[in-house]
């Protein structure tokens, strides 16, 4: 096979689309490994920055993009795709109005590599989705050209498992699950990705590659749910959940732990169970677990909130007209990534409730427009002063710059969803958790 070859001499051009999360790190990898790759984004301000040599990701130092510089070109002239030999799909798969699947970027991307597709190139599907999309419905828009997947180009899904800055983990160092629409789509597949992470993990099908995806994330929705289900009743009763978290990890065996928060957040475990839960209306199977878990994890911002106007009411305040400072607008500490965060939920809820509502977070000075909200707010400073001059500080990410001495010995009332403030600095009994 011709394309192997290429691989093996590293001469394959390599083409990613969807210069995010997901596809950076890949472009980063494949030029350390030797190859030429040209990046397409729709973005014209990420092209400008990558030109520069500037980051937009916090956790990617713009040190990156000076080491790839003389490997890697971005652009959003898709006619380029004519000339990639690889082609990776990094684009959203986010759910609409409805928690239906909105797959229009994914088409869209697929519409776009049909008009220059050619023999022997192949194209690998990298975003979340349903089984099924890659063998059914990007195939079909590809052979619309006349050329046949597994015959005239090769065709795969391997889900993305990034983790945004988890320092023991990376691309090139987490299992890359592998799926092929045809044994030799699968081996080609397979060929390019062992020359840029440790281990690939070949299954039998794209639909086993994509229902992989789904169970990682689902398994994680399912055990959080169940957590923040407990974390509610233990509060009525009185009970801490995170005392009792620490004691039952200690089993070594049986248990995995798993914590409570505001709700989930990033692009993947609140999205991916409705894409399965979706799916299977059309084999007339109800998914009643996967959906009761999506309701309760759903429903925490709505919990905080509840705690929040009952903690300001037992100070002898009203939410309406309340300051309220929430600490943390990332889905997760040290990161700088919104997508799907509680914090944009609660501070939507609060502002609902008549409060008003600032944020900090030292990842994200300002917020941008996004699908859902569009907030136009600022970063406030964290001083003595600012913190006193709220009535309430609720804690939404536990980013490792916030200390919590300092938060709750200036803070009026704190209400902490990621237990930042231990019970034992909480001596005057401003802290609620939630």
């Amino acid at each position: 096979m011709e394309l192997l070859t290429k691989i093996q001499k590293r001469s394959a051009q390599i083409g990613i689309i969807g210069l995010g999360y997901v596809g950076l790190p890949l472009v980063f990898e494949f030029c350390r490994a030797g190859f030429k790759v040209t990046g397409f984004d729709i973005d014209p301000k990420k092209i400008e920055k990558i030109e520069r040599g500037e980051s937009y990701i916090k956790h990617l130092p713009s040190s990156l993009f000076a080491e790839a510089a003389p490997q890697f070109t971005a652009t959003n002239d898709f006619k380029q795709l004519a000339s990639m030999d690889c082609i990776i799909i990094c684009v959203p798969t986010p759910l609409n109005a409805y928690r239906e699947p909105d797959l229009s970027y994914v088409f869209e991307t697929t519409k776009a590599i049909a008009a220059h597709l050619k023999k022997g190139q192949l194209i690998v599907l990298e975003s979340t989705t349903y089984p099924g999309t890659t063998d059914q419905d990007m195939r079909k828009i590809l052979e619309r050209t006349g050329y046949r997947a597994g015959e005239d180009f090769h065709l795969a899904f391997s889900p993305e498992r990034e983790d945004p800055n988890n320092p023991q983990f990376s691309t090139r160092t987490i299992p890359k699950v592998v799926g092929g629409y045809t044994e030799r789509c699968l081996a080609a597949a397979k060929a390019m990705y062992d020359t840029v992470v440790e281990r690939t993990v070949p299954v039998s099908s794209t639909k086993a590659a994509e229902a992989t995806k789904l169970l990682e994330n689902i398994y994680r929705a399912v055990n959080i749910a169940l957590i923040n289900e407990l974390k509610m009743l233990f509060d009525r009763m009185d009970i801490d959940i995170w005392e009792v978290i620490e004691a039952a990890k200690t089993k070594p065996f049986g248990f995995q732990a798993f914590y409570p928060g505001p709700g989930l957040g990033g692009h993947c475990i609140p999205i991916d169970p409705f894409y399965l839960t979706w799916k299977a209306r059309e084999y007339d199977c109800s998914t009643k677990f996967i959906e009761l878990a999506g309701e309760i994890n759903i429903s925490m911002p709505y919990y905080v909130v509840e705690k929040t106007v009952e903690a300001l009411n037992e100070a002898g305040k009203s939410i309406k007209g309340a300051k309220v400072l929430i600490l943390g607008l990332s889905y997760k500490r040290d990161i700088d990534d919104i997508r799907e965060s509680p914090s944009l939920k609660i501070i939507a809820l609060l502002q609902n409730r008549k409060a008003i509502v600032d944020y900090n977070d030292p990842y994200i000075l300002a917020t941008h427009k996004m699908r859902k909200y569009d907030l136009g707010m600022k970063s406030v400073q964290l001083t003595p002063e600012n913190l006193r001059s709220y009535d309430c500080i609720v804690i939404v990410t536990d980013h490792s710059a916030y200390d919590p001495n300092f938060i709750v010995e200036h803070a009026q009332l704190v209400v902490d969803t990621r237990n930042v403030i231990k019970r034992h600095m909480d001596k005057e009994g401003k802290v609620i958790r939630a």
